[in-house]
């Protein structure tokens, strides 16, 4: 006999913001699936970026989005709405939210499910959508990338580099990475990174430019590495600014992107319409999921927490000490 469903769940909610400390655990309404979307029994949550700056109050959700914390899950699905069709109750997912991962219980567009990877934990698969949907679609999605097209990766240690190293290498391309110690640089290499930088050490734009220059930069640091990469790029190289760690306010010379003919734009993930979403999501299944099955890829799992220690899992982030993705298990 199946159980019924409970009215209420626990998720972790920001009773103010500001620091880890705000995060608490308290007692909400179960959500209910509209008719495109599943109800996911959560098995474990991504922590992402814009989880810590949404606590601090300056990254609101979208209009239509859960107040709730959480961009990714994994967990098996325990309602359906009516017109999510591929989906059964008992299925096995993986999936991008519109918030809402940190709780027992989430609704999610059922296009924005994938199955768990052939060879995943169930629990690792919680760290994989938010960064192989983000590499994706900046990368890959609508381009042509030639083989052995050289892509600088900063902060490579991390849950969006450690992502944007193996998938690059699984694709065909030179990658390297910048990273901040000699362990990390060990970590980037055993992922695949044909050259791990050192920042404190050396100077990425001098070994890009060594090397013919960079194709592609992915780029979550930004402040002075913004006029760095423009230095680091070879002509008609794209650069992608992921997120501004060190500062969005910049003085800068732009002649570079007229004399180099760059593309340099910004991304955003969770304010992207749906459909978007949905055909990375087409795209990653068919292009990317069979190379966990064949080992090419491999989820990256640094560290994993019970939802009550959710304000330990933000330090950590905030820290960048870890190496891959941090997850939290209700």
């Amino acid at each position: 006999m199946t159980s019924p469903m409970p009215s209420t769940m626990r998720a972790i909610t920001v009773c103010e913001p500001g620091g880890p400390d705000v995060l608490e655990v308290s007692e909400c309404p179960l959500p209910q699936p509209a008719p495109n979307q599943i109800l996911a029994k959560v098995t474990a949550a991504g922590v992402n970026g814009p989880d810590l700056l949404q606590r601090q109050g300056v990254y609101p959700p979208p209009e239509g989005a859960s107040e709730l914390l959480g961009l990714e899950v994994s967990g098996t699905v325990a309602a359906v709405g009516e017109r999510a069709s591929r989906w059964r109750v008992g299925d096995r997912i993986c999936a991008l939210t519109h918030g809402g991962g940190y709780a027992e219980y989430v609704a999610i567009d059922a296009d924005h499910c994938l199955p768990v990877p052939e060879g995943v934990s169930e629990v690792d698969a919680a760290g994989l959508p938010e960064t192989y949907f983000t590499v994706w679609s900046n990368v890959f999605l609508d381009h042509d990338v030639s083989e052995q097209a050289l892509m600088l990766v900063h902060g490579g240690a991390g849950g969006i580099g450690s992502t944007a190293v193996q998938l690059g290498r699984a694709m065909g391309l030179r990658v390297f990475a910048t990273v901040s110690s000699v362990d990390a640089a060990e970590f980037v290499l055993g992922l695949g990174a044909e050259r791990a930088i050192n920042y404190r050490e050396e100077d990425f734009v001098d070994v890009c430019r060594e090397a013919g220059g960079a194709d592609i930069t992915l780029d979550i640091v930004g402040g002075d590495y913004i006029a760095r990469n423009f230095k680091a790029a070879r002509h008609d190289g794209r650069i992608i600014q992921l997120a501004f760690r060190t500062g969005s306010k910049i003085e800068i010379n732009l002649m570079p992107i007229m004399l180099k003919r760059l593309h340099y734009a910004g991304s955003t993930l969770r304010s992207r319409p749906a459909e978007f979403k949905a055909r990375t999501a087409e795209e990653l299944e068919r292009a990317v999921w069979p190379k966990f099955a064949s080992g090419e890829v491999g989820p990256v799992t640094h560290a994993v927490l019970p939802l009550e220690r959710a304000d330990e899992a933000h330090r950590l982030m905030e820290s960048a000490r870890h190496r891959g993705k941090i997850l939290l298990t209700p």
